[in-house]
């Protein structure tokens, strides 16, 4: 079933501004937050230009209050990890606050030269710390050897905006990335069902440019996103990935296809989205994504404007 085509205008170069919305008969809506109005059918991706928990998991004993305490970096509150150093008198500071305090923040003692504690990482071997993010939910409790890998990719850190671009400095839980959303990027049009067409328009435009777009099925919310670089000069790439406003663990469960069609010509991807936890910038960098040129990109483009049918599917 053919679609009409709805227009959308990107801002200047550095500020992210809204897409003038469509006419009532259009049949499209702005961003709504969880449970408001939205629409299905054809609609026009927002575009910017710009510059479950797992199991609680255990190694040695359970760590007490008063033994995780004696690892506790007096200037950071977090926990001091091998290789543990101490000051003259014996006070411990975690290397990362190390390299920013010129004496012992206990007792202003010289911290060099540095001294090793070996006593108190054997007694570090013996811990289960618990998560930097354990206040968030994490149940989480590891041996030293993980806690910092772990903590860089725990599903509790704090959420960043999904949006493209660096414009945006929000971070926050997963239950309120939506409304977020709703309130700070209402430009962002959102469009209900599994296959819907994602609309760029304006593909021509010079520079760095993204269009985003909001697609709601299966009682989650997926965001669409064309990113367009010029990493070398004259030669532009267009960059198509879906990610899912949820856990890694929830990506798991659906699959999506992009598919370009138009001139007898066709281009797809099929892929697992991502969580926005990763981003966009993480499916570039690891090309899990649809990726094409401004030549292809005119294959397929009619007055300028690119459409891109999505389809979600649960695996």
């Amino acid at each position: 079933m053919s679609r009409p085509p709805l227009a959308g205008v990107a801002g200047k170069s550095g500020k992210r501004t809204a897409s003038p919305g469509p006419g009532p008969s259009a049949g499209v809506s702005g961003l709504s937050a969880p449970g408001g109005p939205s629409t299905s059918g054809l609609g026009p991706g927002s575009i910017s230009q710009r510059p479950q928990p797992t199991s609680p998991r255990q190694h040695g004993r359970a760590p007490s209050a008063e033994l995780t305490a004696l690892f506790e970096c007096p200037v950071c509150f977090d926990y001091v990890l091998p290789p543990i150093l101490q000051c003259q008198a014996g006070h411990l500071v975690c290397n990362g606050c190390r390299q920013k305090v010129s004496c012992c923040p206990t007792c202003r003692a010289a911290l060099s030269p540095s001294i090793r504690n070996l006593a108190m990482e054997k007694v570090a071997s013996t811990v289960a710390f618990p998560c930097k993010f354990a206040p968030a939910g994490c149940p989480l409790l590891l041996h030293h050897s993980e806690k910092l890998s772990h903590e860089e990719s725990c599903e509790w850190r704090p959420y960043p905006c999904p949006c493209p671009g660096a414009s945006c400095k929000w971070q926050g839980t997963l239950e309120a990335v939506m409304n977020h959303l709703a309130l700070a990027h209402k430009s962002i049009t959102t469009l209900q069902g599994e296959d819907i067409v994602f609309l760029a328009t304006d593909i021509e435009l010079p520079g760095a440019v993204d269009w985003v777009m909001m697609q709601s099925c299966y009682g989650q919310h997926f965001l669409l996103v064309l990113e367009k670089q010029e990493r070398i000069e004259g030669h532009q790439q267009f960059f198509a990935a879906v990610l899912l406003i949820g856990s890694r663990k929830q990506a798991e469960g659906f699959a999506y296809r992009l598919e370009l069609n138009g001139n007898r010509r066709r281009l797809s991807w099929e892929a697992v989205p991502r969580s926005i936890h990763d981003g966009i910038t993480s499916a570039i960098l690891n090309s899990d994504c649809l990726v094409f040129d401004a030549a292809v990109a005119h294959l397929f483009a009619e007055a300028g404007n690119l459409g891109i049918n999505v389809t979600i599917s649960m695996c």
